[in-house]
């Protein structure tokens, strides 16, 4: 983990880095109710039977499901103090790299590639991969941008 007292404590961690230590299944039920939520039942993902004869042998997470579950999954692995609000600003880039087949454990990383003073707080621009245990590639990268506003 990654710990600052204030959000201008992040420019002197720029380049840090933090993996997380547990790993969540990407169960079914998980699949199924991204797709519900989003009118997205594409058969990979919701049709196991006809998945099992697709090119991945199995049903596998939507891609934006896993981008999704970027916040559950880098919760804890950078900590801010003195902060009133904490804002997700947005996305420098996306890859999707590799499906996260149904049953598969996934856990994040993170690197802090930036931090500059704003007139609002402390923008800072992180790495996150989400990798898939045993896997050689991870299942996604994302540059993403989060605004610190220092309490006041």
């Amino acid at each position: 983990m990654i710990a600052v007292a204030t959000p201008a404590g992040l420019l002197d961690v720029v380049g840090r880095s933090a993996t997380a230590a547990s790993w969540l299944t990407i169960e079914q039920d998980r699949i199924d109710a991204f797709a519900d939520a989003t009118d997205d039942h594409q058969w990979i993902h919701v049709d196991p039977s006809r998945a099992a004869q697709g090119p991945f042998g199995a049903t596998v997470a939507h891609g934006y499901l896993t981008l999704s579950l970027v916040p559950r999954l880098t919760d804890g692995l950078v900590e801010v103090g003195g902060t009133d609000l904490v804002v997700n600003y947005g996305l420098d880039r996306v890859r999707f790299v590799q499906p996260v087949v149904v049953g598969s454990r996934v856990r994040a990383s993170t690197t802090i590639r930036s931090a500059e003073p704003t007139a609002q707080g402390v923008r800072a621009g992180f790495t996150v991969t989400i990798e898939i245990e045993g896997a050689g590639k991870p299942a996604l990268v994302a540059d993403t941008v989060v605004l610190y506003v220092a309490a006041h």
